[in-house]
C-alpha cells in the first residue's frame, strides 16, 4: 500500500513538472512543414512560417500549429444532371493547402473537418455547374483533364476567406448509372461501328481505283507491246522479202537460191521412217545430184 501510496505522489510530481515546463517554458519550434500561430488574448499576434525557434511569453502566449503541406481530401460521390438531362455519378478528390493560416484559425478554429465539409461544399457546386451546362457525350470524351480544369478554375477564389488555396480537382471516376450505362454503350459502339464501316468502305473505294489504274496501263503496256512486235514482225517480213526480191533480179544470185531452197523442200520431204526420194530427171535437184547441173 505504501509502495503504491509513493508511485501516485511521484507520477503526480512528474505531471506538474511537465505542465509547468509546458506552461513557462518560452521555447517555441516550427517545422518546415507548419505553421505556428503565437495567440495573446484569443488574437493571432504573430506567425512563424519558417522552420527554426522563436520564443513566446509564458502565460500570456499560446502556441497553435497548423499544416503547411499539400493535403487531399477524398469528396463523396454525387450523382449530377447534365445538359441533356442526363443523370452523371462524379467521384472526385481534391488537392488543396493553407496559405492564410491566421483567416483558417478564426474561420474554421483550425480544423481540417470543418475545411473539407466546406470543400465538399464548394467543389460539388463547381462540379454541378460545369456538368450541367454540357452534353453527357462531351463530357466523356473529356475525361483526358479537360474537364478537371474547368471544374477547377469554376471556383475561383470560393476558398480564400477561409485560408485555404485549391490546386485541382481531379475524378476518380466519372460513371453512369446503371440504368444508363447499357444504352449509352450500345449507341458508342454503334457509332463506332459507323465509323470502321465508312473506313472500310473508303479503303475499298480506293483499292479499287488502283486496281482500275493498274489494269489499264498493264493493258495499254501490253497492247504497245503487241503492236511493237507486230511493227518488228511486218518490217522483218518486208526486209525478208526484199532481200529474196533482190536475190531473184541478180543472176548471180538467183542460181545459189534455188540451190538452197531446192536443198531445203528435200529436207522437208524426208522427214520420219521413209527415206526414200523420187525426183524427176528433169528437176533441178536431179540434176544437181547427178552433177549434171
Amino acid at each position: 500500500m505504501k509502495t503504491l501510496t509513493k508511485f501516485m505522489r511521484n507520477m503526480g510530481i512528474i505531471v506538474i513538472v511537465l505542465l509547468a515546463v509546458t506552461i513557462f517554458n518560452p521555447l517555441v519550434v516550427t517545422k518546415s512543414n507548419e505553421y505556428s500561430l503565437i495567440i495573446q488574448f484569443g488574437k493571432v499576434v504573430r506567425v512563424e512560417n519558417s522552420a527554426g525557434p522563436s520564443l513566446r511569453i509564458p502565460f500570456l502566449q499560446s502556441v497553435q500549429k497548423i499544416p503547411k503541406y499539400k493535403m487531399i481530401s477524398d469528396l463523396y460521390p454525387s450523382d449530377i444532371t447534365t445538359k441533356d438531362k442526363k443523370v452523371m455519378t462524379v467521384d472526385s478528390f481534391v488537392i488543396w493547402d493553407i496559405n492564410d493560416p491566421v483567416k483558417y484559425l478564426a474561420s474554421l478554429n483550425a480544423s481540417k473537418e470543418k475545411a473539407e465539409v466546406r470543400l465538399g461544399n464548394v467543389v460539388y457546386n463547381s462540379i454541378k455547374n460545369v456538368l450541367s451546362s454540357t452534353n453527357q457525350a462531351d463530357i466523356i470524351s473529356g475525361r483526358d483533364g479537360n474537364l478537371a480544369k474547368t471544374i477547377t478554375e469554376n471556383i475561383g477564389d470560393a476558398m480564400d476567406s477561409y485560408g485555404i488555396h485549391i490546386y485541382a480537382v481531379e475524378t476518380k471516376k466519372l460513371d453512369l448509372p446503371d440504368s444508363n450505362k447499357e444504352s449509352v454503350y450500345q449507341r458508342m459502339i454503334s457509332e463506332r461501328n459507323n465509323i470502321a464501316a465508312q473506313y472500310t468502305a473508303d479503303g475499298d473505294y480506293q483499292s479499287s481505283l488502283i486496281k482500275n489504274e493498274t489494269d489499264k496501263t498493264v493493258k495499254e503496256t501490253i497492247a504497245k507491246a503487241n503492236a511493237e512486235a507486230e511493227k518488228i514482225k511486218a518490217e522483218g517480213e518486208a526486209r525478208y522479202m526484199q532481200i529474196l526480191s533482190d536475190a531473184y533480179n541478180d543472176e548471180a544470185k538467183a542460181d545459189f537460191y534455188n540451190y538452197v531452197r531446192s536443198l531445203d523442200a528435200l529436207k522437208a520431204s524426208m522427214k520420219g521412217d521413209n527415206k526414200t526420194v523420187i525426183l524427176n530427171e528433169d528437176s533441178e535437184l536431179a540434176r544437181i545430184l547427178s552433177g549434171s547441173w
